[in-house]
């Protein structure tokens, strides 16, 4: 048997990461481990059900900024009917330097309202790119003849697609939200210094 990390994970990310209920000491291992002996600045934890078919799969993914490094850890189970459970944790880590571009977009309800008490961020999107993972979306491409029937072959976009996050105050809550906020302004800041 391998022997276990120490948990070097500050008590407020490990305290979240137990709350999820989902493969805990696992989970708190992976992380630790990839965080090494590095000092957090800033994490983001967060716990998502998908459905599939007639089952629900749930999905942990932990994001850890140290002062060198964005850490990635994504876990998610694996079952197979007639097979013990399985479960899959991935940690990347991924230089500050080698991070493209930060994204944060809020939804905010009554906008003609923002700045005061009532109005709230109704839902928040991180997406970070460093360029592992592209997107092609391709379609025919047309000219501008509506009665041209020549082939001309296909256009497209090529996007960055390595991972986002999106938290709804519906589904996870008014803390989560500025979590994400929080942690995506703190990343948004430490890439930047690199630019």
């Amino acid at each position: 048997m391998t022997p276990r990390p120490a948990l070097n994970l500050p008590a407020g990310l490990r305290a979240e990461i137990h709350a999820c209920g989902y493969f805990p000491e696992l989970v708190s291992d992976a992380v630790s481990l990839a965080l090494g002996p590095e000092e957090p600045i800033a994490h983001l934890v967060h716990h998502e059900a998908t459905f599939n078919r007639e089952e629900i799969q749930r999905h942990l993914s932990v994001l850890v900024l140290t002062a060198s490094r964005l850490i990635v850890a994504h876990t998610d189970e694996n079952e197979d009917p007639g097979e013990p459970a399985q479960a899959l944790t991935t940690t990347e880590s991924v230089g500050l330097r080698e991070v493209n571009s930060v994204a944060l977009s809020q939804v905010v309800a009554h906008p003609e309202r923002y700045g005061s008490r009532r109005t709230e961020v109704s839902e928040a999107w991180l997406t970070i790119t460093w360029g592992t993972m592209r997107r092609i979306d391709l379609e025919p491409a047309h000219c501008a003849d509506p009665e041209c029937e020549a082939d001309h072959g296909l256009t497209g976009m090529l996007a960055g697609d390595d991972l986002t996050v999106r938290i709804s105050a519906a589904g996870d809550g008014e803390t989560k939200v500025a979590q994400l906020i929080s942690f995506a302004s703190a990343l948004q800041l430490a890439t930047g210094s690199f630019a």
